[in-house]
């Protein structure tokens, strides 16, 4: 029992002294053990200052999505565009405490499968496939709680992207924005609606 105590006190001791040195301004100590150090810390205990100075997107992203569904005659029949991104953003600006999930969620799976799949919609991984999934589900089920019961198999997925100004510019005074438009590949998904 006291081997299992003087353990635990021990371990923490150690945890707290690592990150301490790990997130401490650059000195001997940490300059001199900084491969045990972040072997320790990474990938579980990394930490960063996010949470008291965040990195704020510098750019406005509409997500929007459309459904297909294929009758049983063979025709297909494909809805309009809905505009995943508005309806987080009403979310937010309409909720003094919105939660993590509704400012994040669409927004996250969308930089991660960008940044896996780069700019042809290729998955070069296992990551990569399960983000592809992810990001649809999401897209998914937000059409699906507010489609009223309209069936669909397919989905697709259109980001356009428009870079933010910087502050104090004048309308007048701001350089051409260069608007990227996204169109992703269909892509199958579980039938909702039915």
């Amino acid at each position: 029992m006291h081997t299992t105590v003087a353990l635990c006190l021990v371990t923490t001791l150690v945890h707290v002294v690592l990150v301490f040195l790990h997130v401490a301004p650059p000195n001997p100590v940490s300059k001199r053990y900084s491969p045990q150090i972040n072997a320790w810390v990474y990938p579980l205990f990394e930490q960063n200052w996010r949470l008291f100075a965040p990195d704020p997107d510098a750019i406005n992203r509409q997500i929007l999505a459309r459904t297909a569904h294929t009758a049983s005659n063979g025709s297909m029949r494909v809805s309009p565009w809905f505009d995943l991104a508005a309806v987080d953003n009403s979310a937010v600006e309409h909720n003094a405490f919105p939660s993590h999930t509704t400012q994040n969620l669409l927004r996250r799976a969308w930089t991660s499968y960008d940044e896996t799949h780069g700019g042809d919609d290729t998955a070069r991984s296992e990551r990569a496939l399960m983000l592809q999934k992810y990001l649809s589900n999401i897209a998914a089920d937000r059409i699906a709680a507010h489609n009223n019961g309209g069936a669909f198999d397919f989905i697709q997925l259109r980001v356009v992207t428009l870079p933010i100004a910087a502050p104090g510019t004048a309308a007048g005074n701001r350089p051409p924005a260069h608007l990227d438009n996204r169109l992703l590949p269909w892509w199958k998904v579980t039938p909702h609606g039915k």
